[in-house]
């Protein structure tokens, strides 16, 4: 009997062992399962977001390679297309995107003859450069200087501006009034002004000779510099003839023989 009880005995001990064994191992496996689970849940959403920078970046890449795609010029007269675009620095159709408005207007304004700037950009890779500029009223025989209705002197580089020449030295205390008196005359009718020279006499020491386009010349005094916008119709009246026209002292036209 003893015998027995000791095999039964022994028997349950090795009955035992494997049942202990198969819960201990069942138990890790679960265990390690959930671990590498939650490893995965939180790798997921710094994936996620990974991802999606590497796309903005590359888009981004993409956006800032597009170029100019159109340039529109509004009001230049005096300078040429080219000249504006090159002031802009985009001859080249640069990026779209890194070239700042600000950028091209600093680059415009550079150049004496504007006076404003407007810097537009719009979709598709389009910009729209609309300037305001001086005016050139005169030429300086003396020095070759371009004068501008704010009185700038500049280089004559072009050399093709349809302006009148000024003969010969204007007093200081003459001349602020003189290029007042120019800015009040219309484009249309400075074109007309070939030469002015500054003749004053005893009665009149504000006065001025022109010499037309058209064979004509003009008297004129400082005050009535704006008498000569109506050129157009006082030629209309003497039919054509030449001669001189008396704005200093009076307004008669003396018909040359």
């Amino acid at each position: 009997m003893k015998k027995k009880e000791k095999k039964g005995q022994g028997k349950k001990n090795i009955e035992k062992k494997p049942i202990e064994n198969h819960k201990t191992t069942s138990s890790t496996g679960k265990s390690e399962k959930k671990v590498k689970k939650k490893i995965k849940l939180k790798l997921l959403p710094i994936l996620i977001v990974i991802i999606a920078l590497v796309i903005l970046v590359l888009l981004g890449k993409y956006i800032s390679l597009i170029p100019i795609k159109n340039i529109y010029l509004v009001g230049n007269q005096l300078l040429s297309d080219q000249q504006l675009i090159e002031l802009a620095g985009i001859e080249d159709y640069p990026s779209f995107l890194l070239t700042s408005s600000k950028k091209m207007k600093k680059g415009i304004e550079k150049n004496p003859l504007i006076a404003d700037v407007k810097i537009q950009k719009g979709f598709f890779g389009k910009v729209t450069i609309t300037v305001k500029e001086h005016e050139i009223l005169f030429r300086k025989q003396d020095n070759e200087k371009l004068v501008l209705d704010d009185q700038t002197e500049i280089d004559d580089e072009a050399s093709n501006y349809s302006v009148p020449l000024l003969l010969n030295y204007v007093p200081s205390n003459k001349y602020d009034a003189f290029v007042s008196g120019m800015n009040k005359l219309q484009a249309s009718v400075r074109t007309q002004i070939s030469e002015i020279t500054y003749n004053p006499n005893e009665q009149d020491k504000d006065r001025f000779l022109l010499y037309m386009t058209d064979g004509n010349y003009v008297y004129l005094t400082l005050t009535k510099f704006t008498q000569l916008n109506y050129y157009e119709d006082v030629l209309e009246k003497i039919g054509g003839q030449k001669g001189i026209l008396y704005l200093d002292s009076g307004n008669h036209f003396q018909i040359m023989e």
